[in-house]
């Protein structure tokens, strides 16, 4: 079992762990197919560092397995909006793709909800995250992104491949609910746990 809010690991049968009741992430839920583990973090890999983009329709199938059986358990409600972690343009061109959005655009067909790719967008380079603490993630993404589209009242569904310390999300949500969407909810393939 993992908390609802932060999808780590819970030691009680309680829906939120105490981390969460605590101090709880400005994301209202946290839905995420797997840890991040075999055989589903060697697939993000291919699709993030190889190149390998035909992977993305897959994995996306995956998250919708796992949205809709929240929907079934009334866990969570449909969104009003789809947005998905942006890259900086530079390393979405040198890459010459955004994974996030890849999975997202069949995911938001499926789903038949709006998806904006570029209702956020990343306003400067940032260092990657991988090898960061989460002090560090946390002071390397202070204001690095905008909203570029009106979200107030929304219930947004965020989406990303994979979710570590949680400091993306933790930006994206807090600069949503500054901008006046009433609810974040976080998709993910793979939690770390």
């Amino acid at each position: 079992p993992v908390c609802r809010r932060c999808g780590l690991p819970l030691v009680t049968p309680e829906p939120e762990c105490g981390r969460c009741l605590q101090s709880p992430p400005p994301w209202q839920s946290l839905l995420a197919v797997t840890g991040y583990q075999p055989p589903l973090a060697a697939l993000v890999h291919r699709l993030k560092y190889s190149g390998q983009t035909h992977i993305a329709r897959a994995l996306a199938r995956l998250l919708l397995r796992r949205v809709l059986a929240a929907y079934r358990a009334g866990e969570c409600p449909k969104p009003d909006l789809l947005l998905s972690v942006p890259l900086y343009r530079y390393r979405q061109w040198r890459r010459g793709f955004n994974q996030s959005d890849l999975i997202t655009r069949p995911l938001a067909k499926w789903l038949r909800c709006p998806y904006d790719s570029s209702g956020l967008i990343r306003t400067r380079a940032t260092l990657s995250q991988r090898m960061l603490s989460r002090t560090q993630r946390l002071t390397n993404l202070s204001s690095a992104f905008a909203v570029t589209r009106d979200v107030r009242g929304l219930h947004i569904a965020l989406t990303d491949d994979v979710i570590t310390t949680g400091a993306t999300m933790t930006a994206l949500s807090e600069l949503l609910i500054r901008a006046g969407a009433a609810a974040v909810r976080v998709w993910c393939l793979c939690r770390t746990l």
